[in-house]
């Protein structure tokens, strides 16, 4: 017989029907309440890199490889061609000046500089004689004009009394006019005889000024000749270290070929190399700034670009403000920034990964109250170290310069 459910107990299974629902009603309140917290995007901040925006300088520039050789190389090439004898130094020698380098075959070039003195000197012994042959030839003319203004003057004397005797009548006019003609004939010949005394003077001037000339070119040639021995001798004329010489002895050098190379390890510059993609903005006079150490950098200037273009590569010389600094040496890479434009007092962020590509506008992410939210920041030109803030962000912005890429679709992003 069925007994009838106390109240009580159906108050207490109406409760527990009721629960189970509401249970799991709250459960949802409370998941869609936490959700967006657990769904929403954040990032630890010591996985990221951040800098302020700042005022201060940006200077454009062009990223190129740099070389530190020696400011000054003295490249020693033969004068002749000769054999090397013996090599007196090794690279990486020392040098004073004066010092011998390298021992060359002279017995050839010391052949030709006796050789050109022989034949001055037989040159001048032309000269001595030809002179000598002049110098009687001259004297015999002399003496024999002086002879003859002596007969001149006693013709002349005779020929006038024959006039005064003709006008008193005691004389002929045959033979006053023999007198005459005798006169004549001697002054005609006395002219005759400056004229010859003439031309042995100016004959004598053109042989001697013609020996004189082959002396001069012997001379010219026997000096070029002796340059060549003097220097055929391979010394360094400046203190230094030599960086190469020629490796063998035995060898046979060609004049005009390299036998040595000396530097002088005080003074560097660098050479460098560029894509030909910037040839159009490099010329004389640009500066550079070369980062020798970490945040160390030599200003310089462009002093000289190559004009060929080599497997894409434009090649130019740099002379450094610093050239003696201590920490440079030869053969050291270094990176070389070609400033192509500057800018004194502007905005600026330091460089990351944040911004790629050139000029515009680029999207980045500004924290403020541990979130970083997605802005427009107008970039401008850009050095090694910074890129210049046009518009889009403040003095004292903090921004995110690591590689955002994988959030560049999210507006928001939680900074933990």
């Amino acid at each position: 017989m069925d007994r009838e459910i106390d109240v009580a107990d159906k108050r207490k299974q109406w409760a527990k029907r009721l629960i189970t629902p509401l249970g799991v009603i709250v459960l949802l309140a409370s998941a869609l309440m936490w959700l967006p917290g657990w769904v929403r995007p954040s990032l630890d901040r010591q996985q990221i890199r951040t800098a302020r925006v700042e005022w201060g300088q940006v200077q454009s520039t062009i990223t190129a490889s740099g070389t530190v050789v020696p400011e000054f190389e003295q490249v020693i090439a033969s004068p002749i061609d000769s054999r090397v004898m013996a090599i007196r130094q090794r690279p990486g020698a020392l040098l004073t000046v004066g010092q011998p380098i390298v021992e060359l075959d002279l017995s050839a070039s010391e052949l030709v500089v006796e050789r050109l003195t022989e034949e001055i000197a037989l040159k001048q012994n032309q000269q001595a004689q030809l002179r000598q042959g002049l110098d009687r030839e001259l004297n015999d003319l002399v003496t024999r004009r002086e002879i003859k203004v002596l007969e001149w003057e006693n013709l002349q004397a005779r020929a006038e009394q024959n006039r005064q005797l003709f006008d008193m009548g005691a004389t002929s006019k045959n033979s006053l006019r023999e007198s005459e003609l005798s006169e004549e004939r001697a002054e005609l010949e006395l002219h005759k005889l400056d004229k010859d005394v003439a031309n042995i003077r100016e004959r004598t001037q053109t042989q001697m000024e013609g020996l004189a000339l082959e002396m001069l070119i012997l001379d010219k040639e026997r000096g070029d000749a002796q340059r060549r021995l003097d220097r055929a001798r391979i010394r360094a004329d400046r203190d230094g270290v030599l960086t190469w010489v020629v490796p063998r002895e035995g060898a046979t050098v060609r004049q005009g070929e390299v036998v040595a190379r000396i530097a002088d390890l005080n003074a560097f510059r660098i050479d460098a190399t560029v894509s030909d993609v910037h040839a159009g903005e490099l010329h004389p006079g640009l500066a550079v700034s070369v980062r020798i150490d970490e945040g160390e950098h030599l200003m310089g200037t462009i002093t000289r670009v190559l004009p060929a273009i080599e497997d894409g590569i434009v090649k130019f010389e740099a002379n450094l403000e610093g050239a003696d600094d201590a920490r440079l040496r030869a053969n050291l890479r270094v990176d070389v920034h070609i400033i192509t434009a500057r800018k004194d007092h502007t905005l600026r962020i330091r460089k990351g990964p944040f911004v790629s590509g050139d000029e515009g506008d680029r999207d980045v992410f500004v924290i403020r109250n541990d979130m970083a939210t997605k802005t427009t920041a107008s970039i401008g030109i850009s050095s090694y170290e910074h890129f210049e803030v046009e518009g889009g962000l403040l003095e004292g912005d903090e921004i995110i310069i690591s590689s955002m890429k994988e959030f560049i679709h999210m507006d928001h992003i939680q900074i933990r």
